[in-house]
C-alpha cells in the first residue's frame, strides 16, 4: 500500500531509541547504483480558496432571524452579502489577484536518483537516506542532501528511489577544486540512514542521529504528499 499517510506513520518512531530499533553498519537496503543531474519541476502554488476575504459590511440579514431563515434556505439562495459593496469588492479583487498569479510554476534544481534492493526478510516502508559529497581537493568538505522516502519495498524486491532538491552538490567550490584538470569535483556515495518497516521494527545506521532531522522531518511532513516518492530533509 503506498504510504500516503506518512505523517501518522512517522509519529510512532520520533525517538531513535526505543524499543525495537537496531542500529549497525551494514544496511539492509543495498544501494545497487546512484546518480544526479540538474533537473527543474512545475510547482503547484497553495490553492487560495481558503484565503479570508476581508468582512463584508453588517446589514439586516445578519440579524439572527434573518440568519437562521438563510441556513434554512433551499439551494440556490443567493447571500446578501454578497450584493453589498464590500462584497463585491472582495470578490472582484480575489479575481483579478487569481489572474495576475498563474497556478504552478517552473523551478530549477536537482534530481538524486538512488537504485536499492530490499535485502531482508520484511517489508521496509519509510527509508532515509541521503547522497554525500566530499570535495575532492578539500575531504575535509562534505555536503550531504538528506531525503525521506515512502518505498513500501517487499523482500527481495529493487526499487529506484527519486528525489527533488533545489541544492546542487555544493553551495562553495574551492579554489583547488576549480583548478582541478581532472574535471572530478566531488567522491559521491549513497547512505542509507535508517529504515522503517511494515512490522514496526527499525533498523538505524549506527554513527547517524536521528535527531539532527526531526525539525526539518516535521517541515517535510507537515504538507500533504502527493505524487512524489520523497521529500528532502
Amino acid at each position: 500500500m503506498r504510504t500516503l499517510l506518512l505523517l501518522p506513520f512517522l509519529l510512532l518512531f520520533v525517538s531513535p531509541g526505543q524499543s525495537g530499533a537496531v542500529s549497525g553498519d551494514s544496511s539492509p537496503l543495498v544501494v545497487l547504483g546512484f546518480k544526479w543531474d540538474k533537473s527543474r519541476q512545475v510547482i503547484e502554488k497553495p490553492d487560495s480558496a481558503g484565503t479570508s476575504a476581508p468582512a463584508a459590511a453588517m446589514n439586516q440579514s445578519d440579524k439572527n432571524f434573518e440568519r437562521n431563515a438563510r441556513e434554512q434556505a433551499p439551494a440556490g439562495y443567493r447571500d446578501p452579502n454578497l450584493d453589498t459593496i464590500d462584497g463585491r469588492s472582495a470578490a472582484l479583487e480575489k479575481n483579478v489577484q487569481e489572474s495576475r498569479s498563474p497556478k504552478s510554476k517552473p523551478v530549477d534544481g536537482f534530481e538524486y536518483r538512488a537504485k536499492v534492493q530490499n535485502a531482508s526478510k520484511k517489508v521496509a516502508e519509510v527509508v532515509f537516506w541521503e547522497y554525500q559529497f566530499t570535495e575532492t581537493a578539500n575531504p575535509a568538505t562534505v555536503v550531504r542532501r538528506q531525503f525521506i522516502c515512502a518505498v513500501n519495498l517487499k523482500p527481495d524486491k529493487e526499487k529506484e528511489l527519486l528525489a527533488f532538491s533545489v541544492s546542487g552538490p555544493s553551495d562553495v567550490i574551492s579554489v583547488g577544486s576549480l583548478s582541478n584538470k581532472s574535471g572530478k569535483l566531488f567522491q559521491e556515495k549513497v547512505l542509507i540512514n535508517r529504515v522503517e518497516y511494515a512490522d514496526g521494527s527499525i533498523w538505524q545506521r549506527k554513527d547517524w542521529n536521528f535527531g539532527e532531522v526531526k525539525t526539518t522531518l516535521a517541515i517535510a511532513t507537515s504538507t500533504p504528499w502527493k505524487s512524489e516518492m520523497c521529500k528532502g530533509l
